[in-house]
Formats: C-alpha cells, structure tokens, sequence
C-alpha cells in the first residue's frame, strides 16, 4: 500500500508540475496577435497527418530521416506500456493487461524490438553530435545548453530503455524461477539475452526489476516535465504547428489589413475603414506583434539546424541563421513570461526582439527565398518573422539603407525599381 500511494503522489505531482509548465507556455503564445487559421480543414488535417505523423518532410536527409523515424515510433508506441505501469502502480498489480494471452505477448516482444531500434537511432544521433560533429549543429545561437540538451535528451533516452529492457528480463527470471506475483505472461526476444548478465538470487533480482520499475516510470514523468524546457517540445508541438501552418503558395506574402484598409479608401471615397488600434504597428518590433502561430513555431522548433544549412544567406557568410530567428523569438517571449510572473502583464523592460535579440543585419540578410520554410521539418516559418521586422524597420522608422531607400523613392516615382522613366523602359529592345 505504501508504495501505491508513493506511486499516486509522483504521478499527481509530474500532472500538476506539467500542467503550469503548459500553461505558462500557452499563456507566451497568447502575447501574439490573433490569427484565423482554421480554413480548408480537411486539407490541414491532411497536412498534419502527413507531415507530423508521417514525418514525410524528416527523409530528406535519409540517414538522420530514418533514423529520426525510429527513435520516433518506438518510444511513443513503447510508451504504451505506460498505461499498463500506471494501473500496476495504483492498484499494486503486475503486468495486469496479460490476461490478453497471445497478444500481450505479441504486444510486449513488438516493444523489446522497437526498443532495440530506439538504442540504434539514438546511438546513431550521438555518433553524429559527438564523434562525425556535423557542422549544421553548431552556429553562433548554439551556445553551451542548446548542445547540452539534444545530449541530455539522447542520454535520457538510452537509460530509460535499457531500464525498460533490463526490467523485462528480471521480470522473466522470475517468471522462470516461479516467484509468487510474477505470473507466467509476455515475449521477450530482445531481453532474454540479458538474462545470463542478471544475478540467480530471489531477492536480487526482485530489487533489480523493482528499481528499473520505478526507474522506468519516473524518468518518463521527469521527462514529461523536462519537455517544456526542452527542444523535445516539438513531439508534442509538432501535430497543431503542422495543422495551424501556411497553406498559401511559399512564395505569397501577406498584405497587411491596416495598409489595405487605407488603398480601398484612397480607390473608393465612399469605403470606410474599420477601427483600427490605439498601438496597432506596421510590422512587428516586439513578439506582441507577431502573430500567435510565429509565436507557436518558435515553441516547436527542434533546433535541428535544417533551415540554417539551407539558407543561401548563411551559406554564403551572412550573418542570418535562420534556426537563430525562432531561437530567440522563443527566448524573448521566455523573458517577457518571466517578467509577467515578476512584476505583472503590464510592465515593459525596455528591451524588444529587433535589436535586443535579432540585429537589422539579419533581417537585411534575407533573400526571401523560402529555402528554410521548405526545409523545415514541421513546417516552422521564420520567413514571416523576418519580414514583420523588416516591414517595421521600413514603415515605421524608415530606418532603411540608401539604396533600399533610392529603390521606394523609384517604385513611388517611376512605378519600378530603376530610375528610368515608364517611357523609356523598353528602350534596352531598340539598340
């Protein structure tokens, strides 16, 4: 009994704490603008479908694709057996779904194989960050504990199935030796090979498959736990950033409703615009002008450097990383959420994501090329964040370069971006 009530006060604690982690985080998105996404609803469930569950994006790059896959399915169809740990746990039973015979057996050798695939994948990924060194995992934004947490994250991932493995073959020495409460029930094709590594004592190996019981459950609510503060929030992100993203071709941009609203009455004397804002911007300076869904994509970021490596801007020596975008729009709504916590919803520390967090040489950067959309693997934008910048440097500062500025000065004047006059623009055909 002791241990069942231990087992329902982690439990309720790891809900509780993961319950006002989420909050917090929904309470960041909601800094944003208000967004209406919810259009052609059966081509975004296809989207999502395809995309967050299919993972159809991750095989562009086959090895890591792959590998990412595994890693994926296994843990989360492993995980099932969290159901049967939770009831074992609150009511004191053990491996209480066995009653389902041949499929319980075919259920837990499926999770001994998919574990071992886990372990493959992730001794894979480890490979790649500590010994091959992958160039698109470092960047000026991939300081000390962005490295530090895909590492914690590929660790924890490997002790949580080896306790899951080591747990199933005590479990089955047991069941061999014929200790009361452990029935005869399930497959183990993977960990009967640990078997010869385990210890012949009654009482030790009870407190082995105890203590990796245990293990195994509490690292998985530590984990839970540990997402919110993780790039790893992108498994649980993942399925509505994939549903809530842009179904517009890449390559169409916006028009914003404040300068539409002032061309309709400029065409149509009789049009009235609607209200607009007291402290509605042009472009964004802050995260509060940004839209709830780019503040959503910079939660779901995986920080897998697939935007960066891909951009003809940081390629070419830019300064621009795209991955460095959605990083620090997630910090500067991290900071601002702590503020709120702080000193309350009002209070403004001065500080704002253009120039505080993303530099003007960034956004300048750019070329609009959509190459990070496209690559994105959850379909993270950080295009529109960049052009919102942009759009404030532009309309409300008219902080620009002189060439920027000669160009708005020629489209105003010549209805092109060269100095030419609309009579002589074909003249280049007559010589």
């Amino acid at each position: 009994m002791l241990a069942q009530i231990i087992f329902i006060l982690a439990f309720t604690l790891a809900i509780v704490a993961f319950t006002i982690s989420i909050r917090k985080i929904i309470r960041n998105i909601n800094l944003g603008k208000d967004i209406n996404r919810t259009d052609h609803q059966a081509e975004r469930w296809k989207n999502m479908l395809k995309v967050a569950l299919g993972q159809s994006k991750m095989t562009a790059r086959p090895v890591a694709g792959i590998m990412h896959i595994l890693v994926y399915v296994g843990f989360i169809i492993i995980n099932i057996e969290v159901l049967e740990i939770i009831i074992d746990g609150v009511f004191g039973t053990h491996r209480v779904f066995s009653f389902l015979g041949g499929f319980y057996n075919f259920l837990i050798a499926s999770f001994e194989i998919l574990a071992l695939l886990v372990l493959l994948g992730v001794f894979v990924f480890l490979a790649r960050r500590l010994v091959l060194q992958l160039k698109r995992f470092s960047g000026v934004e991939m300081t000390a504990w962005p490295k530090s947490d895909a590492i914690y994250i590929l660790v924890i991932e490997v002790l949580l199935m080896s306790a899951f493995l080591t747990m199933n073959a005590a479990d089955y020495k047991l069941q061999q030796a014929g200790a009361s409460h452990y029935t005869l029930a399930g497959s183990f094709p993977v960990s009967q090979f640990i078997l010869p590594l385990l210890p012949t004592d009654i009482n030790t190996l009870i407190f082995i498959e105890r203590f990796c019981w245990w293990f195994h459950i509490l690292g998985i609510l530590a984990f839970l736990n540990y997402l919110p503060f993780s790039k790893h929030f992108h498994i649980i992100l993942a399925f509505p950033n994939t549903w809530y993203a842009k179904l517009a071709p890449k390559g169409e941009f916006n028009n914003m409703e404040t300068v539409s609203h002032e061309v309709k009455a400029m065409l149509n004397p009789s049009y009235t615009p609607p209200a607009i804002e007291a402290n509605n911007k042009f472009g964004a300076k802050d995260v509060q002008d940004l839209n709830w869904v780019q503040l959503m994509n910079a939660y779901t970021c995986t920080e897998c450097g697939r935007c960066t490596s891909s951009c003809p801007a940081n390629i070419t020596g830019k300064l621009l990383s795209p991955r460095k975008i959605m990083m620090d729009t997630r910090d500067r709504m991290e900071e601002i959420g702590r503020n709120i916590d702080k000193h309350g919803k009002d209070y403004h520390d001065g500080k704002s994501l253009l120039d505080d967090y993303i530099s003007r040489e960034e956004i300048w950067a750019c070329t609009t090329c959509n190459a990070c959309v496209e690559a994105c693997p959850v379909n993270i934008d950080p295009l529109s964040i960049i052009l919102d910048l942009r759009r404030y440097a532009v309309m409300e500062e008219s902080n620009v370069t002189g060439s920027l500025n000669a160009m708005f000065s020629n489209i105003e004047n010549n209805g092109a971006p060269w100095k030419y006059s609309p009579a002589d623009r074909f003249n280049w055909a007559n010589k």
